[in-house]
């Protein structure tokens, strides 16, 4: 199972309402939980390869459990015009190449269509994220560094 499996495993369980999906190949185990927690869904993801007794498996993934999409959302009149850059995966978002290195895109700058705008770190793979949509970027909604969940609110884009 491929990391773009995973992920559409991830957004199935997201969306379906269904609490647990659990599948085991002989090579590796995965099991994806989600639980509702003030109005909000967690999604835990745990994977497990066939490895000796003692070591349990690691979660990989878990959903921080702050919400700062929801300030975000206060504003709607203003906001309503922009269109919402949103996570494609639950990881840790990234601004910038490295920590010595210029963000990807700051307030102001204009970015088109296919242009990398961060990454997202997701089980030790470090994932470009690219803009969807061509225009100006009005508000970075997460810090760097931190956790953000699938379909997170990331960025706002003013597309006149």
């Amino acid at each position: 199972m491929n990391l773009n499996e995973i992920q559409d495993l991830i957004k199935f369980v997201a969306k379906s309402g269904v609490s647990e999906v659990e599948i085991e190949q002989k090579d590796f185990k995965i099991c994806i939980k989600a639980e509702k927690a003030k109005s909000e869904q967690q999604i835990i993801v745990q994977a497990a390869a066939p490895a000796p007794v003692a070591a349990a498996p690691a979660p990989v993934a878990a959903a921080p459990s702050p919400a700062p999409a929801a300030p975000a959302a206060a504003p709607a009149s203003d906001d309503s015009k922009y269109i919402t850059v949103k996570s494609p995966m639950i990881g840790t978002f990234y601004r910038s190449a490295g920590p010595d290195k210029e963000p990807f895109v700051s307030v102001g700058n204009s970015v088109g269509k296919g242009d990398t705008i961060c990454i997202i770190e997701a089980m030790k793979l470090f994932n470009e994220i690219e803009s969807e949509v061509s225009g100006k970027i009005v508000k970075v909604l997460v810090d760097d560094a931190s956790p953000v969940e699938y379909d997170q609110p990331l960025f706002l884009v003013d597309p006149a």
